[in-house]
């Protein structure tokens, strides 16, 4: 099946078999993209839930007990165009990717809500590596979100986040969004043995808290990622770290020091497939850098698929992620946890159809539990 690596989740993946490509004079110029639609239909019970509960009625079900949203999974759509050359002796790329949601809350007004979250060009050699400058993807989660099964799916369907926007995977049960960042990154030739590096410095941010308002700015210091990769035969291993200082905005805030580790492995067999991934740190947050403040929070994955035939594939995976302590910035949210059972159907080389269920719960410090049950059926195309 034609695939194009991409994120809600991922550039550094985009080999894209392309339906549109140009020669002209040294350069190619690729038109390609993702168009995807998921009806998803959930329920909410339990008890209230404080901070970012994705099980909770409030964003797990936008405030109501049941809810129906036709619109993206964790893919947005996307419109991606690229030229590529061989210029002096280097390999150069250039890449421009613009996304856009499927469902809103109005049959009238205008959906014009465009993001461009990547906007980059690279250059490299074999023996030299390869750099890249501009608006990207960042490094830490990034093999964590692209080896999800429910990338070409829904996962955890959040209703809050899937009208206007997409829905969340494991995001927030199971991993911290990689996010999208300025940056200068640099990777390294692969050795013989299939080990890799990747060093990036990135323009710090802000946090962008979703259940309150912001408690620090970014500070002079750029934020930090690299990451280690081991590539031999079907299975590859990671290791990552990620570090930035943010300023307190209130003058009783103080300033703080997010940093973030992760490990994780995945193996490709004929017909099975296993991924395994932690993370761990300070001010990781449950969606975003520091979108809860200085609390340690880890967050794991766990995923198995398997392949029935050349057409399906069938999967489950299971994340949570959890807040060690019960600061302010959390609200009262321990941890929230997602499994979801799929079945992916390759209708031909550039369409899949996937049925999802699964259920997301939330937990409170106070032992307040929340539960949304979702299913997810749709489909998507890479052209």
């Amino acid at each position: 099946m034609k695939k194009i690596c991409i994120l809600a989740v991922l550039s550094a993946c985009i080999q894209p078999a392309l339906a549109v490509d140009i020669k002209t004079g040294d350069w190619t110029v690729s038109l390609g993209g993702i168009v995807n639609a998921y009806a998803t239909v959930v329920d909410c019970n339990g008890g209230q839930v404080g901070g970012l509960a994705l099980g909770g009625q409030a964003l797990g079900c936008g405030s109501e007990d049941t809810r129906t949203t036709i619109g993206n999974g964790l893919l947005p759509n996307a419109l991606i165009g690229s030229a590529s050359s061989r210029q002096g002796g280097f390999d150069v790329k250039a890449l421009v990717g613009i996304y856009a949601a499927t469902a809103t809350d109005s049959a009238i007004s205008q959906n014009s809500n465009v993001d461009v979250r990547q906007a980059f060009f690279t250059f490299g050699r074999s023996d030299l590596g390869s750099f890249k400058l501009g608006r990207d993807y960042g490094i830490f989660g990034h093999n964590a979100i692209l080896g999800d099964m429910t990338l070409v799916g829904a996962g955890a369907p959040v209703q809050a986040t899937q009208r206007g926007r997409v829905t969340l995977g494991h995001i927030g049960a199971g991993y911290a969004y990689l996010g999208t960042y300025g940056q200068i990154a640099y990777t390294t030739p692969s050795t013989p043995g299939g080990l890799s590096a990747d060093l990036a410095i990135m323009s710090p941010v802000a946090d962008t808290p979703v259940v309150a308002g912001a408690a620090y700015s970014s500070d002079s210091t750029p934020q930090f990622q690299a990451r280690l990769s081991l590539v031999q035969g079907g299975f590859k291993g990671w290791i990552s770290a990620k570090a930035q200082r943010f300023n307190g905005v209130a003058a009783t805030t103080d300033d703080l020091n997010m940093h973030g580790f992760e490990v994780g492995a995945s193996y490709a067999a004929e017909e099975a497939g296993l991924l395994v991934n932690v993370q761990s740190g300070k001010a990781l947050g449950v969606l975003s850098d520091a979108d809860q403040g200085d609390v340690r929070t880890t967050h794991y994955l766990v995923q198995g698929t398997y392949k029935t035939s050349d057409a399906l594939k069938l999967g489950i995976s299971y994340g949570q992620s959890r807040n060690k302590d019960a600061t302010p910035g959390t609200a009262g949210l321990r941890s929230n946890e997602n499994l979801t059972v799929g079945a992916y159907y390759a209708l031909n080389s550039v369409i899949t159809l996937v049925a999802e269920a699964g259920q997301t719960r939330s937990k409170a410090f106070t032992g307040q539990k929340a539960r949304m049950n979702g299913v997810s059926l749709g489909g998507i195309i890479f052209f």
